[in-house]
């Protein structure tokens, strides 16, 4: 969590005279509340510092979890339809142009025929991308080893069987 000057405790709300103490400028303990039993505060929470860590770690590539999301599954299905990719990262139909304008501006991607749909488009690495994923690689597995560090090889599995129902509601 980021450094604010403000303690968190779990329990008890602030006394008054705590309160008028923090005007002046001492540190106070402030109380979550019902927050820490809040599934969505937790995730959010874990969410903030997994970001933190993934832009740390890729710090100088100006790429989002998103965008090296959408590369490595084009990588995993050459040709792959932008719905698909879509449907795949949990995004919006119309977030997923946008998206792939902004791979291929970097010369990431590529945008081809469709093979069996005109109307669409098939998506694949160019060799800038490929290299991209490759240099990245080593970076990701540190970052994903760095925010399980706390957890067992059984823990992180039950995490992602969790996370997973959960996503698919």
């Amino acid at each position: 969590m980021r450094k604010t000057g403000v303690s968190v405790r779990k329990t008890e709300p602030l006394p008054a005279e705590n309160n008028a103490r923090d005007r002046a400028g001492e540190r106070r303990s402030l109380s979550l509340g019902r927050l820490p039993g809040l599934l969505g505060y937790t995730l959010r929470r874990a969410q903030l510092r997994v970001f933190q860590d993934f832009a740390a770690s890729m710090d100088g590539e100006g790429l989002t979890p998103g965008q090296i999301g959408a590369l490595l599954l084009i990588k995993a299905n050459r040709g792959l339809s932008q719905s698909d990719l879509g449907v795949a990262l949990g995004i919006d139909r119309s977030s997923v142009v946008p998206l792939i304008d902004r791979l291929q501006a970097r010369d990431l991607v590529r945008r081809a025929a469709h093979a069996s749909d005109r109307r669409a488009h098939a998506l694949e690495l160019s060799e800038a991308g490929e290299a991209a994923l490759i240099r990245l690689l080593s970076r990701l597995e540190a970052h994903e080893r760095r925010i399980a560090a706390h957890l067992s090889a059984g823990e992180r599995r039950t995490l992602m069987d969790l996370l997973a129902r959960v996503a698919d509601g």
